[in-house]
């Protein structure tokens, strides 16, 4: 299911979606006057649809229309694989990534999607793996992958997520945290003087992980200090933008992505911020046939008649998965019906949200406000004890009206108040903190 656009209302969306059922039914009904194999050719999509997304929202009826006229010809396949590597193009554009990133028409990188940025995360690593063992195999013949493995080391921010760790897990490679400053962030001197102490000890830094948008607070790391370092030290640079990255469609908050040049890849999740739906996490490499050696497998099962090119894409060697589904229809749509303003708009209110809750916050002397408030994300608590806060927590939750979540910053425990709700106005954030407010006056007074 679609999110409702800007300019549908409850109504029109009931309509809309019974029209859904009925095109699928009358699919279904005209099955057999359809073409068994498509008989388009490679390439046939990309010149079908504008070559970015439109800035102004457009019709249901027309997208409808033109599922008919550019889908439907090219079947699940290879309509799904060449719709997907456009829609990349399109939101790597609204996001103003460098052209490396883009597939284009020629192009030696591009997008995919994948399943969550776990997915992307891991996905990076084992690439990243992969590349190293053999470079360094090749530097050093009498070296086996089983020693080169052994030495091998990943990195990310003590703020990271815990998925990175996991990968590491997962791909049998040790994972050190750098120490983030007093603002939570990583900076260049952290991360060199780690390397330095790992290569005196004769291990192989090989991969880094920088986020941007922490989970526990929303800090940035600083990828103009971390990039140059990761180029110049031969490391992977991945960067984890899973929840703020939808906020670089707006050129306000683009200068948050600075550096990104750097980086060998990035990703984030749309279905996090963007209003599509779960699941859909994109992710952008410069050199996609980092990822094609190290995961193309051709069994004379999976073979098909084109090999990959500059028209032809294979997404099952850029991924775990050897099957997918066609999810950047659902991209396609919301980029449509919503245009990149709407978009705009949809981020920017949050924004101004979250900053009035900041400021009902900062109004109070009880509480404190525990890390710059950036995007749609505040951190804050009661002054006074980690167990002071952890009753307000619990008695926020038990009472069922808002849910917190809450992290530890360095010894603070600390309540998170995300504004993320497609429906979300200025009375919600008034009600919540009215909760808030009286539930810590109950406290205090307790």
């Amino acid at each position: 299911m679609l999110p409702t656009p800007v300019s549908m209302d409850i109504t029109e969306f009931r309509k809309r979606g019974k029209e859904m059922v009925d095109y699928i039914a009358d699919y279904f009904e005209q099955l057999e006057e359809r073409q068994v194999y498509p008989d388009v050719e490679p390439g046939y999509l990309r010149p079908l649809i504008p070559d970015s997304a439109p800035q102004e929202p457009e019709s249901f009826e027309d997208v409808l229309k033109d599922v008919e006229r550019i889908i439907m010809p090219g079947a699940s396949s290879p309509a799904c694989t060449e719709l997907e590597t456009v829609m990349l193009d399109w939101l790597g554009k609204m996001i103003n990534l460098p052209e490396e990133f883009l597939a284009g028409k020629d192009g030696e990188g591009g997008g995919v999607i994948q399943g969550s940025a776990s997915e992307a995360t891991l996905i990076t690593l084992l690439a990243a793996r992969t590349k190293t063992i053999r470079r360094v195999q090749s530097e050093n013949p009498e070296l086996t992958a089983a020693d080169i493995m052994s030495k091998l080391v990943a990195y990310a921010s003590d703020q990271a997520h815990s998925s990175v760790e996991r990968a590491g897990l997962i791909g049998g490679v040790k994972i050190k945290n750098i120490p983030s400053d007093d603002k939570f962030t990583v900076c260049g001197s952290a991360l060199k003087k780690v390397l330095h102490e790992d290569r005196a000890a004769g291990l192989i830094p090989f991969f880094f992980c920088a986020t941007l948008g922490t989970t526990p607070c929303c800090s940035f790391d600083r990828l103009l200090e971390l990039g140059p370092i990761c180029n110049k030290e031969n490391i992977w640079m991945h960067i984890d933008a899973a929840y703020a990255g939808s906020a670089f469609i707006c050129p306000e908050f683009r200068h948050l992505l600075n550096g990104v040049e750097f980086a060998d890849s990035f990703n984030f999740n749309p279905h996090k911020w963007l209003l599509v739906n779960f699941d859909c996490s994109a992710m952008w490499v410069k050199k996609r046939s980092d990822l094609t050696n190290a995961f193309k497998l051709d069994p004379l099962y999976l073979q098909h008649c084109h090999q990959e090119s500059e028209l032809v894409t294979d997404y099952r060697h850029w991924q775990i998965p050897l099957g997918r589904r066609f999810r950047s229809l659902k991209m396609w749509f919301v980029f449509r019906m919503y245009g990149v303003k709407g978009l705009q708009e949809y981020i920017r209110k949050h924004v101004k949200l979250s900053h009035e809750f900041e400021n009902l916050v900062l109004q109070d002397k009880r509480f404190e406000i525990c890390a710059e408030v950036t995007l749609g994300l505040v951190c804050f608590r009661l002054k006074g004890s980690n167990e002071l806060n952890e009753a307000l927590l619990k008695s926020i939750n038990e009472a069922r009206k808002i849910h917190l979540v809450p992290c530890h910053l360095r010894e603070k425990f600390v309540l998170r108040f995300a504004i993320c709700s497609r429906t979300v106005e200025s009375v919600h954030i008034q009600f919540a903190w009215k909760h808030i407010s009286e539930l810590a006056t109950e406290l205090l007074n307790a």
